[in-house]
């Protein structure tokens, strides 16, 4: 499983997410591995998956809480 750190646009689906993947994390998209991205309001979280057959792209959205998510060292 990978999170991306910092915030993402949650306007984009999986083509270009999948390029963030393949440009930030040097990784494939389609490797297997879980990617999850998390929306600037902290309330929404996309992944997406390659399960052998096909793309999954899963979306989660809170009403009350919000995703906590590591910090950035810097």
């Amino acid at each position: 499983m990978w999170l991306a750190t910092g915030n993402t646009d949650m306007r984009r689906g999986f083509p270009s997410l999948a390029l963030q993947v393949q440009e930030v994390l040097n990784k494939d998209p389609i490797s297997g591995h879980l990617f999850v991205f998390r929306g600037r309001r902290s309330d929404l979280v996309k992944a997406i998956w390659h399960d052998g057959q096909g793309t999954c792209l899963f979306i989660k959205k809170t009403r009350e809480r919000k995703f906590i998510w590591p910090a950035v060292a810097g």
